[in-house]
Protein backbone atom coordinates (compact mmCIF):
# COMPACT_ATOMS: atom_id res chain seq x y z
CA UNK A 1 0.00 0.00 0.00
CA UNK A 2 1.29 3.44 -0.89
CA UNK A 3 2.00 5.59 2.23
CA UNK A 4 -0.49 8.19 0.96
CA UNK A 5 -3.24 5.80 2.10
CA UNK A 6 -2.04 5.44 5.69
CA UNK A 7 -4.86 7.79 6.65
CA UNK A 8 -8.09 8.38 4.72
CA UNK A 9 -10.65 9.18 7.44
CA UNK A 10 -9.73 12.87 7.31
CA UNK A 11 -10.80 13.28 3.69
CA UNK A 12 -13.74 15.66 3.06
CA UNK A 13 -15.20 13.23 0.48
CA UNK A 14 -14.58 9.55 -0.44
CA UNK A 15 -11.61 8.39 -2.47
CA UNK A 16 -12.17 8.04 -6.21
CA UNK A 17 -13.27 4.56 -7.22
CA UNK A 18 -10.70 4.37 -10.01
CA UNK A 19 -6.98 3.61 -9.62
CA UNK A 20 -4.48 6.38 -9.01
CA UNK A 21 -1.98 7.14 -11.79
CA UNK A 22 0.94 9.19 -10.41
CA UNK A 23 2.93 9.14 -7.17
CA UNK A 24 5.11 11.87 -5.69
CA UNK A 25 6.29 13.41 -2.43
CA UNK A 26 5.98 17.10 -1.56
CA UNK A 27 8.77 17.91 0.92
CA UNK A 28 10.21 20.85 2.92
CA UNK A 29 7.42 23.24 2.01
CA UNK A 30 6.87 26.84 3.01
CA UNK A 31 3.25 28.01 2.80
CA UNK A 32 3.48 31.79 2.41
CA UNK A 33 0.02 33.38 2.34
CA UNK A 34 -1.05 36.91 1.43
CA UNK A 35 -4.48 38.52 1.48
CA UNK A 36 -5.85 39.50 -1.92
CA UNK A 37 -9.10 41.03 -3.10
CA UNK A 38 -11.48 38.61 -4.80
CA UNK A 39 -12.12 41.31 -7.39
CA UNK A 40 -8.37 41.47 -8.11
CA UNK A 41 -8.25 37.83 -9.19
CA UNK A 42 -11.80 37.26 -10.48
CA UNK A 43 -10.94 37.84 -14.15
CA UNK A 44 -7.97 35.47 -13.88
CA UNK A 45 -10.12 32.50 -12.85
CA UNK A 46 -12.84 30.75 -14.88
CA UNK A 47 -16.30 32.08 -14.08
CA UNK A 48 -17.54 28.57 -13.22
CA UNK A 49 -15.30 28.44 -10.13
CA UNK A 50 -16.25 30.03 -6.81
CA UNK A 51 -13.42 32.03 -5.23
CA UNK A 52 -13.28 31.09 -1.56
CA UNK A 53 -12.55 33.55 1.20
CA UNK A 54 -11.38 33.26 4.80
CA UNK A 55 -11.59 36.06 7.37
CA UNK A 56 -13.04 38.50 4.85
CA UNK A 57 -10.68 38.08 1.91
CA UNK A 58 -9.35 35.71 -0.69
CA UNK A 59 -5.78 34.47 -0.22
CA UNK A 60 -2.75 33.85 -2.40
CA UNK A 61 -0.41 31.03 -1.47
CA UNK A 62 3.24 31.10 -2.57
CA UNK A 63 4.67 27.63 -1.97
CA UNK A 64 8.35 26.71 -2.51
CA UNK A 65 9.20 23.03 -1.98
CA UNK A 66 10.95 19.87 -3.21
CA UNK A 67 9.27 17.27 -5.41
CA UNK A 68 10.68 13.76 -5.10
CA UNK A 69 9.62 10.32 -6.28
CA UNK A 70 7.60 11.71 -9.18
CA UNK A 71 6.61 8.88 -11.53
CA UNK A 72 3.66 7.33 -13.28
CA UNK A 73 2.38 4.06 -11.88
CA UNK A 74 3.89 1.41 -11.98
CA UNK A 75 7.24 2.69 -13.32
CA UNK A 76 10.31 3.12 -11.05
CA UNK A 77 11.85 6.49 -10.21
CA UNK A 78 14.20 7.93 -12.83
CA UNK A 79 17.19 10.07 -11.69
CA UNK A 80 16.99 13.73 -12.77
CA UNK A 81 13.33 13.27 -13.70
CA UNK A 82 11.76 12.28 -10.38
CA UNK A 83 13.24 14.97 -8.10
CA UNK A 84 13.37 18.75 -8.53
CA UNK A 85 12.44 22.06 -6.84
CA UNK A 86 9.06 23.66 -7.58
CA UNK A 87 7.37 26.98 -6.79
CA UNK A 88 3.59 27.41 -6.93
CA UNK A 89 1.37 30.49 -6.85
CA UNK A 90 -2.19 29.53 -5.99
CA UNK A 91 -5.55 30.52 -4.58
CA UNK A 92 -8.56 28.63 -3.25
CA UNK A 93 -11.72 27.81 -5.15
CA UNK A 94 -14.75 25.52 -5.02
CA UNK A 95 -16.70 23.71 -7.73
CA UNK A 96 -19.56 21.23 -7.33
CA UNK A 97 -19.13 21.36 -3.55
CA UNK A 98 -15.46 20.32 -3.66
CA UNK A 99 -12.95 22.91 -2.36
CA UNK A 100 -9.69 22.83 -4.28
CA UNK A 101 -6.68 24.76 -5.54
CA UNK A 102 -6.36 27.00 -8.59
CA UNK A 103 -2.83 27.68 -9.81
CA UNK A 104 -1.77 30.97 -11.37
CA UNK A 105 1.70 29.54 -12.03
CA UNK A 106 3.84 26.49 -11.33
CA UNK A 107 7.59 26.94 -11.84
CA UNK A 108 9.65 23.76 -11.98
CA UNK A 109 13.24 22.74 -12.72
CA UNK A 110 12.09 19.88 -14.93
CA UNK A 111 11.38 20.16 -18.65
CA UNK A 112 9.36 16.90 -18.82
CA UNK A 113 7.10 18.00 -15.94
CA UNK A 114 6.59 21.43 -17.50
CA UNK A 115 5.68 19.90 -20.87
CA UNK A 116 3.45 17.20 -19.38
CA UNK A 117 1.76 19.54 -16.92
CA UNK A 118 0.79 21.89 -19.73
CA UNK A 119 -0.13 19.21 -22.24
CA UNK A 120 -1.99 16.71 -20.07
CA UNK A 121 -3.40 18.83 -17.26
CA UNK A 122 -3.65 22.28 -18.81
CA UNK A 123 -1.68 23.74 -15.91
CA UNK A 124 0.39 26.95 -16.27
CA UNK A 125 3.79 25.34 -15.77
CA UNK A 126 7.00 27.30 -16.51
CA UNK A 127 10.59 26.12 -16.78
CA UNK A 128 12.86 27.81 -14.25
CA UNK A 129 16.41 27.73 -12.93
CA UNK A 130 15.89 26.69 -9.32
CA UNK A 131 17.82 25.67 -6.25
CA UNK A 132 16.97 24.58 -2.72
CA UNK A 133 19.58 23.93 -0.04
CA UNK A 134 19.45 23.35 3.69
CA UNK A 135 21.94 25.30 5.82
CA UNK A 136 22.00 25.41 9.63
CA UNK A 137 18.27 24.82 9.92
CA UNK A 138 17.34 27.22 7.12
CA UNK A 139 16.10 26.35 3.63
CA UNK A 140 17.60 28.60 0.96
CA UNK A 141 15.35 28.69 -2.09
CA UNK A 142 15.78 30.53 -5.39
CA UNK A 143 13.87 30.48 -8.66
CA UNK A 144 14.28 32.40 -11.93
CA UNK A 145 11.84 31.72 -14.75
CA UNK A 146 13.50 31.13 -18.13
CA UNK A 147 10.81 32.73 -20.29
CA UNK A 148 10.01 35.90 -18.34
CA UNK A 149 11.28 38.04 -15.44
CA UNK A 150 9.61 36.11 -12.63
CA UNK A 151 11.96 35.60 -9.71
CA UNK A 152 11.78 34.45 -6.12
CA UNK A 153 14.57 34.23 -3.58
CA UNK A 154 14.05 33.56 0.11
CA UNK A 155 15.16 31.56 3.10
CA UNK A 156 12.80 29.95 5.57
CA UNK A 157 12.90 27.73 8.62
CA UNK A 158 10.37 25.98 10.89
CA UNK A 159 9.56 27.24 14.37
CA UNK A 160 7.86 25.57 17.32
CA UNK A 161 6.24 22.18 17.56
CA UNK A 162 4.54 20.32 14.73
CA UNK A 163 0.73 20.11 14.79
CA UNK A 164 -2.13 18.90 12.65
CA UNK A 165 -4.50 21.78 11.80
CA UNK A 166 -7.97 21.65 13.33
CA UNK A 167 -11.10 21.99 11.23
CA UNK A 168 -12.14 25.66 11.15
CA UNK A 169 -8.63 27.10 11.41
CA UNK A 170 -6.90 28.99 8.62
CA UNK A 171 -4.22 26.32 8.34
CA UNK A 172 -6.81 23.58 7.79
CA UNK A 173 -8.79 25.72 5.33
CA UNK A 174 -5.73 26.57 3.21
CA UNK A 175 -3.84 23.27 3.30
CA UNK A 176 -6.29 20.40 3.63
CA UNK A 177 -7.44 20.32 0.00
CA UNK A 178 -7.76 17.19 -2.04
CA UNK A 179 -8.16 18.35 -5.62
CA UNK A 180 -6.89 20.95 -8.04
CA UNK A 181 -8.68 22.62 -10.92
CA UNK A 182 -7.50 23.53 -14.39
CA UNK A 183 -9.19 24.81 -17.54
CA UNK A 184 -9.00 23.33 -21.03
CA UNK A 185 -8.77 25.50 -24.13
CA UNK A 186 -12.47 24.87 -24.70
CA UNK A 187 -13.07 26.37 -21.21
CA UNK A 188 -14.24 23.10 -19.70
CA UNK A 189 -13.06 22.57 -16.15
CA UNK A 190 -10.75 19.68 -15.25
CA UNK A 191 -10.49 18.30 -11.73
CA UNK A 192 -7.47 16.31 -10.51
CA UNK A 193 -8.04 14.42 -7.28
CA UNK A 194 -5.16 13.79 -4.87
CA UNK A 195 -4.71 11.75 -1.72
CA UNK A 196 -2.26 12.14 1.16
CA UNK A 197 -2.16 11.99 4.93
CA UNK A 198 -3.04 15.14 6.93
CA UNK A 199 -0.45 17.92 6.71
CA UNK A 200 2.01 18.12 9.65
CA UNK A 201 2.46 21.88 10.11
CA UNK A 202 4.76 24.24 12.03
CA UNK A 203 5.00 27.99 12.25
CA UNK A 204 7.73 29.44 10.06
CA UNK A 205 10.16 32.31 9.81
CA UNK A 206 10.86 33.56 6.29
CA UNK A 207 13.22 36.19 4.89
CA UNK A 208 12.17 37.20 1.38
CA UNK A 209 15.01 38.74 -0.58
CA UNK A 210 13.33 39.05 -3.99
CA UNK A 211 9.84 38.31 -5.29
CA UNK A 212 8.27 39.27 -8.61
CA UNK A 213 5.86 36.33 -8.81
CA UNK A 214 2.76 38.43 -8.10
CA UNK A 215 3.52 41.09 -10.70
CA UNK A 216 4.32 38.35 -13.25
CA UNK A 217 0.80 36.98 -12.66
CA UNK A 218 -0.77 40.45 -12.84
CA UNK A 219 -1.84 40.43 -9.19
CA UNK A 220 -1.44 42.98 -6.40
CA UNK A 221 -1.68 41.74 -2.81
CA UNK A 222 -3.45 43.67 -0.05
CA UNK A 223 -0.71 43.38 2.59
CA UNK A 224 3.07 43.09 2.44
CA UNK A 225 3.40 40.87 5.51
CA UNK A 226 2.46 37.23 4.85
CA UNK A 227 1.33 34.44 7.14
CA UNK A 228 3.93 31.68 6.92
CA UNK A 229 3.98 27.99 7.81
CA UNK A 230 6.32 25.07 7.22
CA UNK A 231 5.65 21.39 6.60
CA UNK A 232 8.13 18.54 6.34
CA UNK A 233 5.78 17.20 3.69
CA UNK A 234 3.49 14.38 2.64
CA UNK A 235 3.52 11.42 0.26
CA UNK A 236 0.94 11.87 -2.48
CA UNK A 237 -0.89 10.00 -5.21
CA UNK A 238 -2.92 11.70 -7.92
CA UNK A 239 -5.63 10.50 -10.24
CA UNK A 240 -6.16 11.09 -13.95
CA UNK A 241 -7.87 14.42 -14.69
CA UNK A 242 -11.63 14.26 -15.11
CA UNK A 243 -14.01 16.69 -16.74
CA UNK A 244 -16.06 18.39 -14.07
CA UNK A 245 -19.76 18.89 -14.73
CA UNK A 246 -20.69 22.34 -15.95
CA UNK A 247 -23.26 24.39 -13.98
CA UNK A 248 -26.51 25.31 -15.73
CA UNK A 249 -26.61 28.77 -14.14
CA UNK A 250 -23.95 31.44 -13.51
CA UNK A 251 -22.11 31.03 -10.20
CA UNK A 252 -21.62 33.77 -7.58
CA UNK A 253 -18.42 35.78 -7.62
CA UNK A 254 -17.21 34.26 -4.38
CA UNK A 255 -18.03 32.03 -1.49
CA UNK A 256 -16.96 33.26 1.92
CA UNK A 257 -15.80 30.82 4.56
CA UNK A 258 -14.78 32.40 7.85
CA UNK A 259 -14.69 30.04 10.78
CA UNK A 260 -12.60 32.29 13.02
CA UNK A 261 -12.69 36.09 13.39
CA UNK A 262 -8.97 36.56 12.83
CA UNK A 263 -5.91 34.74 11.54
CA UNK A 264 -3.72 33.70 14.43
CA UNK A 265 -0.13 35.04 14.20
CA UNK A 266 1.89 32.38 12.44
CA UNK A 267 5.07 33.91 11.15
CA UNK A 268 8.06 36.02 11.98
CA UNK A 269 8.83 37.70 8.66
CA UNK A 270 11.69 39.81 7.37
CA UNK A 271 11.89 41.41 3.92
CA UNK A 272 15.48 42.06 2.98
Amino acid sequence: MHPAFESVAHRPWPLPAREWTWRQSWLDLAFVHYRVSSREIRELIPAQLHIQEFDGSAWLGLVPFRMTGVMRRPLPDIPLFSSFPELNLRTYVEFEGKPGVWFFSLDAASWPIVFGGRRIYGLPYFSARMQIEQNAGWYDFSSERRSSPAKFKARYRPLGESFFPRLGTFEHWAMERYCLYAARKDRRILRVEVQHAPWPVRRAEIAIQECSMFSAAGIEVLEDEPVAHFSRGVHVVSYAPEKANQPSEPTPTSVTICAEPQIAPAAVVAHL
